[in-house]
């Protein structure tokens, strides 16, 4: 957009394309400036860096290394809020026991404990400051420029239900240890941008040079998830549920189209024309679609304990693909227990070692955790 000026009068108008028809003052002296699209100030972006941050320090108060570790806490002088050893945790963050009761995704206490809000609750936390830190400075690059041309309610309903969508596709294929992290919600505003401007096509300018750096920045993030020990499901599922919502939450008027209660008094308009395009409509209603038996037949199967491996060999190398560095094979742990009094006896399968532990009325979780401490 741009300004013109003389003495007399001032003619406002829109870059147009073709023979599209600016917008223009009838008469008079206006000097309003008319901008086709609202800008937001964007605060839920950064409150919700806060909140992530503020559950971060939470999990790491109930973790309390130095009292329920047995082992050598890092950076001692934080008192409560040191970080598990590093062989057990290499993020520096909190044990998954403290991740568990802060509602880390376990598929097992979501199917046969009816615990479904953990499929959304794991999104808010991090298994680490290294992996907190990766995932709020992306939120902020990726968030704040969405947040300020769409506004906080479709960004933070994009946001939400990007991030179930990737729980959703983790606990379809990854049932055999907990899952936390905001980086379903993160491929899914990343998926949104690449529909939002497929389907807003007509009103931007060097689209193809656009399209080809997004598409590389998501094939690149999406190459790193086939590392070990990284959810690559809640990556890909995050993505497809934001691509798909992009559809639907971010359709813009095609270019030319104003709305006649936008336009100031005095100013005189062109002949009307369609709102969106018929291909918006279209993929709006594709999108919706596939959203919705999606996400129903993903809870169906979930609840049924469909493990989704069973039904396609090779997902996966979507996830991790084995090479000579190293293995996908989950490294699984097994002790022998044993309660007695106020001690609990545990006995490593793997390597033989033996540990008592001054405990009474032991949970499940509190000896795998313990197991997993002694065998590594």
């Amino acid at each position: 957009m741009r300004k013109q000026s003389s003495s007399s009068d001032i003619e406002i108008k829109i870059h147009t394309r073709g023979n599209e028809n600016p917008i223009r003052p009838s008469n008079g002296n206006s000097t309003a400036i008319w901008q086709p699209f609202p800008h937001w100030f964007p605060w839920l972006t950064p409150a919700f860096v806060v909140v992530n941050v503020v559950l971060f320090i939470i999990t790491m108060f109930i973790n309390n290394c130095p009292k329920n570790s047995s082992r050598l806490c890092v950076a001692r002088f934080l008192g409560r809020f040191s970080f598990q050893p590093l062989k057990e945790n290499p993020l520096f963050g909190p044990s998954s026991t403290a991740l568990q009761k802060m509602g880390a995704l376990d598929v097992s206490k979501v199917v046969h404990k009816h615990q479904a809000w953990r499929l959304i609750t794991c999104i808010w936390l991090h298994a680490g400051v290294v992996h907190l830190l990766a995932n709020m400075l992306s939120l902020v690059f990726i968030a704040i420029r969405l947040e300020q041309e769409f506004g906080f309610v479709k960004i933070g309903m994009l946001y939400v239900i990007s991030g179930f969508g990737g729980s959703l596709m983790s606990s379809l294929f990854i049932q055999s240890s907990i899952s936390v992290g905001a980086s379903g919600a993160l491929f899914g505003l990343l998926g949104s941008m690449l529909s939002e401007l497929i389907t807003n096509w007509t009103i931007y300018a060097n689209k193809l040079a656009a399209m080809l750096t997004l598409v590389l920045i998501i094939v690149i993030n999406l190459g790193v998830g086939i590392l070990p020990h990284v959810d690559n499901f809640a990556h890909i599922g995050g993505f497809i549920s934001g691509f798909l919502l992009g559809f639907v939450f971010l359709m813009r008027p095609q270019f030319g189209w104003v709305s006649q209660k936008s336009i100031p008094r005095g100013f005189g308009r062109g002949p009307d024309k369609p709102k969106h395009k018929p291909y918006q409509y279209m993929l709006w209603v594709m999108s919706f679609v596939l959203l919705t038996v999606g996400f129903t037949v993903g809870l169906v199967m979930l609840f049924r304990g469909v493990d989704a491996n069973d039904h396609c060999s090779w997902c996966r190398y979507l996830s991790c693909i084995p090479t000579a560095k190293w293995s996908c094979k989950e490294d699984l742990v097994y002790c022998l227990s044993s309660q007695s009094d106020s001690r609990l006896n545990l006995t490593c399968q793997g390597s033989g070692k033996t540990q008592v532990y001054p405990l009474t009325n032991a949970s499940e979780a509190k000896i795998k955790e313990l197991c997993m401490q002694l065998c590594h």
